[in-house]
């Protein structure tokens, strides 16, 4: 406990020279050191004195995780895997087996292998179950179990795993692990190049560079950039892309914050590779931030033609500081606005409901706003494409099937059942769709609306106020219906489910890089964004 003691100095003195070298917080600086002074106080207070044995590391994570979520979902504490996941995740490189792993409780799932990496060079698959990893099992492991795993280049693991109710062993050499940001790129016709862009981090300007200038070697006069599911990263490499297809001085983004020093204004600072190539950019609902800052600006300045659904509207710039023991906290810092002027964030954090809850931007609230050629954009709501297709909803009762992973464990089942030559000949229809709800009834998918559990608490409380013989029956009744309401909410989620299990199911046959071909022959999307750069007159007149 004396180390405690002694670290109420050490923060107060941390928080001393942090404040009173930030200008912003001069003014603040009284209260800020007073209430780091009663905290440290009832922190030790609490550690040295509570009935029980208290963790100081667990209350510390506890408090500082409620402290942030009363912000907004982006300003995170990092600690040591945290930061390390953040490296990787913006660098692209790791040591390891080359897949992406779920830890549970009591193993490991392979969830995806890379292909050519050590995972699948060992015969790993998708939906294996690692139980022990050397001579450690997963159930008996008190730290992060995916930590197993990891290890220099070079060196091998044992893994024991579970596949389709068989024990099997394997062992993997660890190797050095590139994720890509452009994991795929080809011709889709002679004519049209398709470029994906996955992430932004620190290569993705150079692979995207690189894309573009091998498409247009190959006879690409016109290019598909696909955003879709990518959740943004790097600033800079956002604008580095923007630049390739704009000319150098191009204003891209603003930034404006309460700190005069991180209002910024972002231009191009290169000569572009082609400024005239006709060019659409696919987003979803799951394109955000830097993906928006790409496609929102391309749009404002009329440059590309953008397809898909609404992007999800995150127009909040982090950035992370540095703490000690190799911590970090990451710190929404400002917003960030396109050339028209317009912030695209959607939710509002700073003004929330009675529940506690962020509020969305009311459409009627949105402002409007001007592209280069004088065509109507609009804020508050992410980047609105010009072609728009109707988004696929997550519902609560599809968001708890994907939760218990029923999804991805169909899609294995269905890769152990059946032999397939052909991947791009797949299309799941009726009859799949059949067999899927057969399956989450088989699997003992059971799922609680909010409604259900009011209408349990309403007949426990009548049940002790002896009421329940008078509404049993009629209680019976709504659940019966609620529960025949629940069946008919997944047939009304079937095109988006079935979308979700080809996905899983292609990625089973042919991996990630054989999904993107599958899309080039069958996703609406892609066609609908070929058809548009097929014609220039069809083309031209969606921007202007």
């Amino acid at each position: 406990m004396k180390k405690i003691v002694k670290n109420k100095f050490v923060l107060v003195a941390l928080a001393t020279t942090l404040f009173l070298s930030t200008t912003a917080f001069k003014n603040d600086f009284f209260e800020i050191a007073k209430q780091i002074e009663i905290f440290t106080t009832l922190f030790k207070e609490l550690n040295m004195n509570y009935v029980d044995e208290t963790n100081p590391g667990d209350l510390m994570d506890t408090a500082i995780k409620s402290m942030l979520a009363d912000l907004d979902p982006y300003t995170n504490f990092m600690n040591e895997q945290d930061v390390e996941s953040a490296r990787i995740n913006n660098t692209g490189d790791y040591t390891g087996i080359g897949a992406k792993v779920k830890t549970l409780k009591d193993k490991l799932i392979i969830m995806e292998p890379y292909k050519g990496y050590p995972a699948d060079e060992a015969g790993l698959k998708a939906g294996d179950e690692i139980i022990k990893v050397g001579n450690t099992l997963i159930a008996n492991y008190k730290d992060t179990s995916g930590d197993l795993l990891k290890g220099t280049a070079g060196s091998t693991v044992e893994v024991t795993y579970n596949r389709q109710g068989k024990t099997a062993t394997a062992t993997i050499k660890r190797a050095e692990v590139e994720i890509k940001a452009v994991p795929h790129f080809s011709l889709i016709n002679d004519k049209t190049g398709y470029i994906v862009l996955s992430k932004f981090n620190r290569k993705a300007h150079a692979e995207t560079n690189y894309a573009l200038r091998d498409l247009k070697a190959q006879g690409a006069e016109r290019i598909v950039l696909d955003l879709r599911g990518n959740p943004g990263g790097l600033l800079n490499e956002a604008i580095k892309i923007v630049n390739l297809f704009v000319p150098k001085g191009q204003l891209v983004v603003t930034t404006k914050s309460k700190v005069k020093k991180y209002n910024r204004t972002y231009y191009t600072q290169s000569e572009p590779i082609d400024t005239e190539i006709p060019l659409v950019v696919l987003i979803d609902g799951n394109s955000a931030s830097a993906s928006e800052i790409v496609s929102g600006s391309l749009q404002d300045l009329d440059r590309a033609v953008i397809v898909g659904s609404r992007s999800f509207g995150k127009g909040l710039v982090q950035r992370p500081k540095p703490l000690t023991y190799g911590t970090q906290v990451k710190i929404t810092i400002s917003r960030y606005y396109t050339p028209s002027g317009r912030c695209i964030q959607s939710l509002d954090y700073w003004n929330r409901n009675e529940k506690g809850e962020a509020v969305r931007v009311k459409q009627e609230n949105y402002n409007v706003f001007k592209t280069k050629n004088g065509r109507k954009v609009f804020d508050g709501g992410g980047v609105l494409p010009d072609v728009v297709f109707n988004a696929s909803k997550n519902t609560t009762i599809t968001n708890a099937i994907l939760n218990d992973n029923l999804v991805f464990d169909f899609a294995t089942d269905y890769y152990y059942k059946n032999n397939i030559e052909n991947i791009n000949h797949v299309t799941l229809g009726e009859a799949d769709f059949s067999d899927f709800k057969d399956y989450l009834k088989s699997n003992n998918f059971s799922f609680k609306t909010k409604t259900e559990k009011a209408l349990y608490k309403a007949f426990e409380t009548s049940t002790e106020e002896e009421l329940n013989d008078n509404i049993e029956k009629d209680f019976n009744n709504l659940i019966a219906n609620l529960e025949h309401s629940k069946d008919l909410v997944i047939d009304e989620n079937k095109t988006f489910l079935l979308e979700l299990l080809t996905e899983e199911i292609v990625k089973r046959y042919v991996y990630r890089e054989g999904l993107y071909e599958y899309y080039k022959i069958h996703d609406p999307k892609i066609k609908k964004a070929t058809e548009i750069l097929s014609s220039s007159s069809k083309y031209l007149a969606y921007l202007h």
